[in-house]
């Protein structure tokens, strides 16, 4: 599922520092997710994070607005454990395990699922932005590749032509 979120490396070790996907130093804006990730050993997390509203529906601009409450992270990828490096390793399996013993509202495992097209027609129903989908085997490459399909939904697109406007500067 797409999580209409911010993207971001969780990066745990003597301490836990929030990374955008433009490498940019983020932990502050997000204070409680610090604590939650203080509880897993050393690692980095691929996630996404995302303000929800009070349905536990994605509110973006909640989000941009600084909204605290509702906040969780989708986490999706396991880059590194304990300084090692488990990009070519069962790196899903190994988050399912690493989030067991972590804070389930903050800390959230996504899910992949079989069938895109029910999950695309289920995401449009929900009014979620869409999906993304990359083959299984294939290898985690850091930055834009070609390996990742994303998939808005109409509604969501619909719902979403002037969103450009939130990122205008005064």
């Amino acid at each position: 599922m797409k999580h209409d979120g911010w993207r971001a490396q969780l990066h745990r070790s003597s301490d836990v520092v929030i990374f955008s996907k433009n490498g940019k130093e983020i932990s502050g804006r997000f204070a409680i997710i610090p604590d939650a990730l203080r509880s897993l050993p050393d690692c980095i997390i691929d996630a996404e994070i995302v303000g929800c509203d009070a349905d536990g529906t994605p509110d973006f601009r909640g989000l941009m607005a600084g909204n605290s409450a509702g906040l969780c992270t989708w986490c999706f990828d396991l880059l590194a454990i304990d300084g090692k490096d488990v990009h070519n390793e069962h790196r899903r399996e190994r988050l399912l395990q690493l989030l067991s013993g972590a804070d389930q509202d903050l800390l959230r495992f996504s899910e992949s699922f079989d069938d895109a097209d029910k999950l695309l027609a289920a995401t449009a129903r929900m009014g979620l932005e869409g999906i993304v989908s990359k083959k299984r085997s294939a290898p985690y490459i850091a930055g834009p590749n070609c390996g990742w399909v994303k998939v808005k939904t109409q509604p969501w697109r619909q719902a979403n032509r002037e969103r450009y406007k939130m990122f205008e500067k005064d």
